[in-house]
């Protein structure tokens, strides 16, 4: 049978490091086995519906290069897409649910344990007996024709042990006695969490569920609506959360980044789909850079982790490093651009991507990179000694001096000359060469570290510029 898994985020907000990982999960599973990948919006919880969630959804998935098959706006043989548009389906599942003994009517008033229950999450489900379970059928069918409220409860009549298998945990046991009866279908015809997952993977075919190991223990419930059925359960697949540290889960209700967070911040999309997917996965050797297409010719769900993984924003940062220095000159070059929008256009910003594309990590990193070519900071005339170069006040006031009137009257400007024309200048004056770079580069960024060297600078601040910033350099050290 095809493989078939699908990808069912809720439209609450930004995209979750967790939901995307658990994305790239299902999306792998299905492409390195050739089968289908599924897009499908789950909004009965109207509570927790954000305006735009959904096309922050499609933008995310896109960005990241993880295209689906079928989903709401490109269609599919499975469709309505969108869990709001399916709302028939469920009540017709549920009464027939009921038929077959899976479920019950329910018509107590609702109780605060059954507004948490329609949370839809597994920590909402309550444990209670429910007088309306002893109902007879046909005097519930009378109620209900009546016009009185209802909800179906789902029935939980086994006892014993439920076993199930799971790809990352084996095969695991709960008693059924530890399983409530949940709400199904709610008063207002939409259903629940639990039921809807179970309704839509059948009608659509779904051949693997992804998600996380806080649903094992609904897992049997699960189970018990398709054995109702008649139908035969999906492969399941829990994995453990993405950590902030050892006891907290990485969450943006408690402030952690998000996919769009780490964009923002000038990781690239490319670096954090990598990383996630090592989050929880190893591909059995020492690789850890990986693209789209080698994670699916890659990629085995056997060698998923039952540890949680610890969400390491350094590490992230390393990684994005190796992206960002193998992307083409160009490539780094149109996404550096953006950060330059406060600097002259008298600089040079290809010389300046060349220069900075192999020292930085992340592209936010770039406006603090770079600020000094906008304006030379306050600096103290102390940078000029450095006791490696072997440089003082005395010295740099020398090389400058002696720098100027040289790069006045030179006629090639580029960074070979410029180097060469330095390295002249040291010989000439039998100083080292650092006695004459080093004071010309504290002079033209007033910094200790730059992204640059003496005449790397030079090119990209441009002749006219450069002059200035050394006759200013010259009269910081006269007057000392």
């Amino acid at each position: 049978m095809k493989t078939r898994t699908r990808f069912a985020p809720s439209p609450t907000g930004y995209m979750h490091i967790g939901n995307l990982r658990t994305a790239l999960y299902e999306y792998l599973i299905a492409k390195s086995t050739g089968g289908d990948f599924i897009l499908r919006i789950e909004d009965t919880d109207q509570k927790r519906y954000v305006e735009g969630a959904t096309d922050i959804i499609y933008k995310t998935l896109k960005r990241v290069g993880m295209d689906w098959d079928e989903g709401p706006d490109i269609g599919g043989n499975f469709g309505p897409y969108v869990q709001s548009e399916r709302k028939p389906l469920y009540a017709e599942y549920a009464h027939k649910l009921v038929e077959l003994g899976g479920a019950h009517y329910c018509f107590c008033a609702q109780k605060e344990e059954d507004k948490d229950a329609d949370e839809d999450t597994p920590e909402a489900h309550i444990k209670l007996k429910d007088p309306c379970k002893h109902i007879p059928l046909e005097e519930a069918k009378r109620r209900i024709a009546a016009g009185e409220p209802f909800v179906v409860r789902q029935n939980i009549n086994k006892k014993g042990t439920s076993i199930f298998h799971d790809v990352v945990y084996g095969d695991i046991e709960i008693d059924y006695d530890e399983l409530d009866e949940g709400v199904l279908l709610k008063s207002d015809g939409l259903p629940t969490y639990n039921f809807a997952n179970v309704i839509d993977d059948h009608l659509m075919q779904i051949t693997h569920v992804v998600r996380g190991n806080e649903y094992i223990s609904s897992t049997p419930k699960y189970n018990l609506i398709y054995e109702a059925f008649g139908w035969t359960p999906p492969v399941y697949v829990h994995v453990p959360p993405v950590m902030k540290d050892a006891q907290h889960k990485l969450s943006k209700r408690n402030g952690d980044a998000s996919f769009q967070d780490l964009v923002a911040k000038g990781y690239l999309p490319e670096a954090i789909l990598n990383y996630i997917a090592l989050l929880g996965w190893n591909p059995g050797d020492e690789r850890e850079i990986f693209s789209l297409q080698e994670l699916k010719n890659t990629f085995s769900s056997e060698r998923l982790n039952k540890s949680p993984a610890i969400f390491d924003i350094t590490k992230l940062t390393w990684m994005n490093g190796c992206y960002i220095r193998n992307l083409s000159a160009e490539d780094f070059h149109k996404l550096a651009l953006p950060y330059y929008n406060n600097l002259s256009q008298s600089i040079d910003f290809s010389a300046l991507s060349s220069v900075l594309q192999p020292r930085i990590e992340t592209l936010a990193q770039i406006p603090e990179e770079v600020a000094f070519l906008a304006e030379v900071p306050e600096y103290s005339a102390d940078l000029y000694t450095n006791k490696k170069m072997k440089t003082d006040t005395e010295v740099a006031a020398k090389a400058l001096n002696l720098v100027l009137p040289v790069l006045e009257s030179a006629t090639a400007w580029n960074n070979e000359a410029l180097f060469e024309t330095l390295k002249g200048v040291a010989t000439a004056n039998e100083m080292k060469n650092g006695q004459i770079l080093y004071p010309v580069r504290i002079a033209l960024s007033g910094k200790e570290t730059t992204p640059g060297g003496a005449t790397e600078l030079a090119c990209i601040l441009g002749k006219e510029e450069t002059l200035r910033r050394i006759h200013n350099a010259i009269n910081k050290l006269n007057n000392l």
